[in-house]
């Protein structure tokens, strides 16, 4: 089945070759979860701040949420890493 990816800020750098605009349509298989997809990527989880899935957040260091989320199909997956800034 298709997904789209999309990868912000130094994220951008683990998608797949032949990307463009920080997205990716990708073919996962049938029960791919979401913790399956971030490890595919090789995306570190240190760097998983925040993961939505079609409009839905989860917190992307939480290791059982990622692993129970399974993807559908046409699924939209979005990662940012963590931020910092302000005074």
């Amino acid at each position: 089945m298709q997904v789209t990816v999309k990868l912000y800020a130094t994220l951008g750098r683990f998608l797949p070759p032949g990307s463009r605009n920080r997205s990716a349509e990708m073919e996962v298989g049938e029960g791919t979860t979401l913790l399956d997809l971030l490890d595919s990527l090789g995306i570190p989880p240190a760097e998983r701040h925040l993961v939505v899935l079609n409009g839905r957040q989860i917190e992307g260091r939480d290791r059982e949420a990622l692993a129970e989320t399974r993807l559908t199909p046409g699924a939209t997956v979005a990662v940012f890493p963590p931020v910092a800034g302000g005074r």
